[in-house]
């Protein structure tokens, strides 16, 4: 017990990092607004989703969902509105792993769309469930 005691500090530091290490799942409802490939292929084809890369160009060149809109991150809080006009349809947000997209989402429900989500793993998963991709 005096080992708990005398090395309490330890034990706090790694109880807040596993805290930490958890709280984007925790945070993020379960996956509410990330879709796997086969969720977004079924939006895709039932709801005329729009696919928005948020690759730079030259990753979005090497690689792409078919039909996909190249929107930098960098540039989608100010071309957005430009890109898809309608607030209220589907809207898929892709990158090379999921981690931007899903920082792109928050950007497109502050913007007001609120149907927008994110590929979960990315272009990644995309390639690994084999599902079509293309070159520009």
């Amino acid at each position: 017990m005096s080992f708990f005691l005398d090395n309490w500090i330890l034990f706090s530091v790694a109880l807040t990092s596993g805290v930490l290490l958890l709280l984007p799942a925790l945070t993020s409802g379960g996956g509410a607004s990330g879709l796997n490939p086969t969720q977004v292929v079924q939006l895709m084809n039932r709801e005329k989703a729009t696919v928005v890369d948020v690759c730079e160009p030259g990753e979005f060149a090497k690689g792409h969902i078919l039909g996909a809109k190249n929107l930098p991150l960098g540039q989608l809080e100010a071309q957005l509105a430009q890109t898809v006009k309608n607030k209220t349809a589907p809207v898929v947000l892709v990158c090379a792993s999921g981690m931007r997209s899903r920082g792109a989402v928050a950007i497109a429900k502050k913007l007001g769309y609120e149907n927008a989500h994110s590929l979960v793993g990315g272009m990644g998963a995309w390639r690994s469930a084999s599902l079509p991709v293309e070159k520009a």
